[in-house]
């Protein structure tokens, strides 16, 4: 692929560490303007400095996803620096493993807040600003096999991930109109800081023994025979943000090594 492949200014929520991190890097390598934005303001500003010493173009952001004023200034910097918002990428999101019958209010609040109304936030105020540009827009939102399964051991954030999907539906039937294409996508196990965080949640509920336990039980569905880097994802985050996939909206694109079959 060519540096040209996507000339395009894109914001990636969530983007300091992990999947976000990877959608980000290469979407810079690809030739895009990009807005690292993450609650974690450091960690967004080191990969960011790392895509401008590779010869990217890359900004960092802090925000809060799930508070519509900081959303609101997330997409004014990327404005004021960059002219104009093509893609946004409402990736930033929150496990926990709980069973079942422990999940509280606060759990279940806790993370709908961040990762669905988030997702709504971040969806709504994107579309305002490519409405107002005029010429159309992409927005692609982090879904998962949690979106299209429930999980005895994550039944919260199975039900946030589905509001994902249904956002992400509902919102390309509304934004139809303004050449706005509304998609997601769905990672299965993926290899990041996130999976350790859950690994050892398991330990301390006593569901496993030992380090590592969990993710690899996890993984014996993936037809594929392995769980995923984050570098598996971006083939299909790229091709998303780009042209090659305007004409498709409405959809939740499965890059789960074939764990979900829909």
């Amino acid at each position: 692929m060519g540096k040209s492949e996507v000339n395009k200014v894109v914001i990636v929520t969530g983007s300091g560490r992990g999947i976000g991190a990877a959608i980000a890097a290469d979407l810079a390598d690809k030739g895009a303007k990009v807005v690292i934005a993450d609650i974690n303001l450091d960690a967004a500003g080191t990969l960011a400095a790392k895509i401008k010493a590779a010869g990217g173009e890359a900004i960092a952001a802090g925000v809060d996803v799930s508070e519509r004023a900081s959303v609101k200034a997330l997409i004014d910097k990327t404005v004021r620096q960059y002219g104009r918002l093509d893609v946004m990428f409402n990736n930033a999101g929150i496990s926990q493993t709980c069973p079942f019958l422990d999940v509280t209010e606060d759990d279940f609040n806790r993370i709908m807040k961040i990762n669905g109304l988030g997702v709504l936030i971040g969806t709504q105020e994107a579309a305002r600003q490519m409405i107002a540009q005029g010429d159309g827009g992409k927005i692609i939102n982090t879904a998962s096999i949690a979106g299209k399964q429930g999980y005895p051991l994550f039944a919260h954030y199975c039900a946030s991930k589905f509001a994902v999907v249904a956002i992400t539906q509902a919102a390309a039937r509304a934004l139809a109109e303004h050449r706005i294409t509304v998609n997601c996508f769905g990672p299965g196990v993926v290899a990041t800081e996130l999976w350790q965080q859950l690994d050892r949640e398991f330990m301390e509920h006593g569901l496993t023994s030992k380090p590592e336990q969990a993710i690899n039980e996890f993984s014996q569905s993936i037809l594929l025979g392995r769980v995923s880097v984050p570098k598996d994802i971006t083939g299909v985050t790229t091709f998303l943000a780009s042209e090659a996939s305007d004409y498709i909206t409405g959809q939740t694109v499965m890059v789960d090594g074939g764990m979900v079959l829909i």
